[in-house]
């Protein structure tokens, strides 16, 4: 399974890591990723994540903390 996250900064600015071809797209604005209390499970129960791919593996993305782990490095690369 590939995966690509994407932070979206800004229309037509984003932060992508991860292949164009991935299984799995990840996606989440930079204002919510950047937040201090931010989880990516919570995220993406109230719709702010968006998530394009087999449901189970983005849940299993979700649950090992690759997901929260991948977002931080972008957002820290600002």
């Amino acid at each position: 399974m590939t995966v690509q996250y994407r932070v979206v900064v800004a229309k037509k600015d984003e932060r992508i890591a991860g292949p164009d071809d991935a299984d799995v797209v990840i996606t989440v604005p930079l204002t919510d990723a950047a937040a201090d209390d931010f989880d990516p499970t919570v995220a993406y129960m109230r719709g702010s994540l968006k998530a394009a791919g087999h449901t189970g593996q983005i849940l299993d993305l979700l649950k090992s903390g690759a997901a929260a782990d991948a977002i931080t490095q972008l957002v820290a690369t600002a």
